[in-house]
């Protein structure tokens, strides 16, 4: 195959380490690496550039994509109300698409004829990320070193490094596999590869546990406009600084910590342990302001657009038709989500205190157990008699059968 310029999405990491002078050998072309900022933090960007200039790299090129996957991913997730598997806040499935982007545009501007990943030929990234070259450059290249390369250890990576001269910090004893964002962080390997095993405190990083963390509670006041947060306790703030916030804030209380077996896209179980504190918050207050200005019938919807939505991320059909139908249902039924809710936050509990919306279709006047004016407890007979009336007919059926 003759490849004259790849870009390759880079981490700095002991595999695309390896990567960059893997395809120069394998491939003999020009080797540019990409790096996304999608707020995983300075240490792991820290020294990136310099990385891959000695991993061989003709150019390092970071791309700052925060923004970007707050306000086009992020927050338009959160309306659809897309939790996978009923737990899994799609961490790392949101950052994708933006990743996925990012790389094509730069690999277009370059003059790159390839496009290439570090994702294992077992794992569910490799599936975002080509589905998203498919859809925007299939033109394109597709390089994917698991699933041609010899190397099968850390060790023999390590190997590889020392015989090519390229320095790594990698080692052949680190024990979990992680990925972190602006969202969350996710852990695997190590002992979580045995479902019997509880994770010790060495697996989590950002959050205290709930055992220590504070022994009082703390609130925090929450203002949305059509779903999208606007204010944290009565301060306006940006979308990027407000994730940042809710992760300090939850992380100090044991907020957002899960410890799921997934089902992958690719066919088996996996075990992991993700921390998303501002997101378990996030999620929490748009779902207690859902519970005050929905209807029956539009909350129900909204849960099915979120499973589907959910399935959809979590498989990296970004790019496609459907997303844009299920986002633009998301988005219409959020049109009503404005109003404010109070969270409290204690030893790794999220509770809705208190709530309230011009849209609250919630009417003291009805509901309430005192006298009123407005509800004729009379009409519901005539309403339940209606209701059950084909459980009526079936029974009188049966009886007339004997």
């Amino acid at each position: 195959m003759s490849i004259k310029k790849v870009v390759l999405a880079y981490s700095g990491g002991l595999d695309t380490s390896a990567i960059v002078p893997w395809l120069k050998d394998n491939y003999n072309c020009e080797v540019i690496a990409f790096v996304a900022n999608v707020g995983q933090g300075d240490e792991e960007l820290a020294g990136v550039e310099q990385k891959a200039i000695n991993s061989g790299a003709s150019s390092c090129h970071i791309v700052d994509l925060r923004e970007e996957f707050v306000k086009e991913v992020i927050f338009p997730t959160l309306k659809t109300g897309a939790v996978y598997e009923g737990q899994y806040l799609l961490g790392t499935s949101m950052a994708r698409p933006v990743i996925a982007r990012a790389q094509v545009n730069l690999a277009l501007e370059l003059g790159a004829d390839a496009l290439c990943h570090g994702c294992t030929g077992k794992g569910n990234d490799q599936v975002r990320f080509e589905g998203a070259f498919a859809a925007l450059a299939p033109q394109l290249t597709v390089i994917a070193p698991w699933r041609e390369w010899q190397f099968n250890s850390r060790q023999s990576l390590l190997d590889y490094l020392a015989e090519k001269k390229v320095p790594t910090t990698a080692s052949a004893t680190k024990i979990y596999s992680r990925d972190a964002n602006l969202w969350h962080i996710s852990h695997e390997g190590g002992e979580l590869e045995n479902p019997w095993c509880e994770p010790s405190e060495q697996v989590w990083m950002w959050t205290k546990s709930p055992e220590q963390a504070p022994d009082k509670a703390a609130y925090i006041e929450l203002s949305f406009a059509k779903g999208e947060l606007t204010m944290i306790n009565g301060q306006a703030v940006e979308p990027v600084a407000a994730i940042e916030l809710l992760n300090e804030i939850g992380s100090e209380h044991g907020i957002g910590r899960i410890d799921i077996v997934e089902n992958r896209l690719v066919g088996m179980k996996s075990r992991g342990c993700y921390e998303t504190p501002g997101g378990t918050i996030l999620m929490a207050a748009l779902k207690g302001l859902e519970a005050l200005v929905y209807d029956r019938s539009s909350l129900k919807y909204r849960e099915e657009v979120g499973f589907e939505f959910a399935q959809l991320v979590y498989d990296g059909r970004w790019f496609t038709p459907l997303k844009d139908a299920l986002l633009a249902a998301g988005t219409s039924l959020a049109e009503q989500l404005t109003g404010d809710v109070v969270i409290k936050l204690y030893k790794g509990n999220v509770t809705v205190a208190k709530r309230r919306s011009p849209n609250s279709l919630y009417s003291e006047a009805f509901a309430t157990f005192e006298g009123d004016e407005v509800y004729d407890q009379k009409d519901a007979a005539g309403f339940i008699r209606l209701y059950s009336l084909a459980s009526r007919i079936r029974a009188l059926n049966q009886q007339q059968k004997g």
